[in-house]
């Protein structure tokens, strides 16, 4: 058994942080943007990243501030587990776009890094200090009994106090969602 603690939920035109509907101006990549710099400001590699890791990263931000413990502690008792449909399929294909003519083949180390779908758990996991387990699952859709199953497996070894986890996926760069919370084993 798992509880949830503290939730953040991100879809392109709103943001809901534990029950509570924050006021944004912008919505779709732009309002990622505005989240970052309200929020962040810090990270400038966020800039560089993919969509799905901007999601991850601005998500577990907020997450974290929310959850209100000291940040940036080195510790291996935290995991970072999520779900996802599309997975990486938006850098896949900016990096084919890349690769595409034989001609004028470049291909992008910059694109060709995030065609990984577990990068943004390894960015979250750099960025917080997380030496736990990070995983970032596909799956056809979302299925909350089977990802509640496989987080109650990475808290049951003991070693994992708690977990990052939920659902983030990204149709394109203005429509996505993004539900991640913190578990905790009871």
């Amino acid at each position: 058994m798992m509880k949830r603690l503290h939730t953040v939920h991100i879809t392109h035109n709103q943001v809901v942080i534990d029950g509570v509907e924050r006021r944004v101006k912008s919505c779709g990549k732009a309002l990622l943007t505005e989240l970052y710099n309200d929020e962040v400001g810090d990270y400038p590699r966020f800039f560089k990243m993919d969509m799905l890791c901007r999601l991850g990263f601005v998500t577990t931000e907020l997450l974290l501030k929310a959850e209100g413990k000291p940040r940036f502690e080195e510790g291996d008792d935290r995991a970072v587990v999520l779900f996802s449909c599309s997975g990486s399929c938006l850098s896949d294909m900016l990096f084919e776009e890349t690769i595409r003519h034989r001609e004028a083949c470049f291909p992008s180390p910059t694109a060709f890094v995030y065609t990984l779908p577990n990068i943004v758990t390894g960015e979250i996991a750099m960025r917080n200090r997380y030496h736990g387990e990070t995983n970032l699952m596909l799956l056809t859709r979302r299925n909350d009994e089977l990802m509640e199953r496989q987080i109650e497996g990475v808290l049951a070894d003991g070693a994992c106090r708690s977990v990052i986890t939920g659902w983030i996926d990204a149709e394109n760069e203005d429509r996505f969602e993004v539900e991640v919370w913190i578990a905790k084993g009871t």
